[in-house]
């Protein structure tokens, strides 16, 4: 058996019948939005620690809480991911990858990305949220390397339409009618854990890259390759190096998206009801 599908299926297997409901949706929270989980904003019906999963890898960032949320936003039975694994926490793309391919497993269609970003696009200002549109992932191995998981996915995978323009659409709607800002550009995944340079940051604008971050991007190739519909916001908690002189800080990130979450989360709420057409 492929080394890599038999990883994931026995996480599945330790956990299949803990799992409290089939997702419809799956939610990963990314920085500063860790807390939608823990608020009126879903009625939990179970959650599932990463440490009590079978092969799965954990989360070491601050204030990543590392386990799966069950419940309803709405009527939408969704599964969230609290707490994300990053490729710079030293795990190999495939584990990075494992808990969007195991949320496929538990049933879940669409895949609702978040995380907090850099800005690179100069008319962006740190509160901003911004609906991907594409993204730019060559800074970091493809998680579709090695042996392909037929079962998931084809050998070679096309990435056109990655983020789903129907749902950006929808997304764009949404924004509007609830009176919230909504930019629209391309992510670019660094590997991290350093903050890019300004040279870096340079070459990303040149690239067409409106933002960028040490995630997501890897997560959408994955998730796409397995059939699952994609979207993505997000949080622009600062300038890029470079944009404005300022030295870069995880205390900054961690403060600008506690002060966006509220509109954060309001907005995922109600994306999540408008896809699944519960609104």
């Amino acid at each position: 058996m492929n080394p890599i599908y038999e990883k994931l299926a026995g996480c599945y297997e330790s956990i299949r019948e803990k799992i409290p409901l089939v997702p419809k949706t799956a939610l990963v929270l990314g920085s500063g939005l860790g807390g939608y989980a823990d608020t009126d904003n879903i009625r939990i019906a179970g959650t599932l620690d990463y440490r009590d999963m079978e092969g799965f890898p954990r989360s070491t960032v601050e204030g990543h809480k590392g386990r799966f949320v069950f419940g309803y936003v709405g009527e939408v039975p969704v599964v969230c991911m609290q707490g994300r694994v990053h490729y710079y926490e030293g795990y190999a793309m495939s584990d990075v990858v494992l808990p969007i391919r195991l949320m496929r497993l538990m049933g879940a269609e669409t895949l609702f990305l978040t995380n907090a970003a850099g800005g690179i696009n100069t008319d962006y200002r740190p509160g901003d949220l911004m609906l991907i549109r594409d993204h730019i992932a060559q800074m970091v191995p493809s998680p579709l390397i090695g042996p392909n998981l037929d079962s998931l996915g084809p050998r070679f995978c096309d990435m056109t339409d990655t983020y789903d323009a129907e749902y950006r659409a929808i997304l764009r709607e949404t924004a509007g009618k609830a009176g919230i800002p909504l930019q629209e550009g391309v992510y670019i995944q660094f590997s991290g854990p350093q903050y890019e340079t300004p040279a870096e940051i340079r070459m990303a604008r040149t690239l067409g890259a409106d933002a960028a971050g040490m995630s997501t991007a890897c997560e959408a190739i994955a998730a796409h390759h397995a059939g699952m519909r994609v979207c993505g916001i997000s949080c622009i908690t600062n300038m890029a190096a470079g944009v404005t002189g300022e030295k870069l800080s995880h205390e900054e990130v961690q403060e600008t998206a506690d002060r966006t979450a509220e509109q954060f989360q309001k907005l995922v709420t109600a994306g999540i009801l408008a896809i699944n057409g519960r609104a």
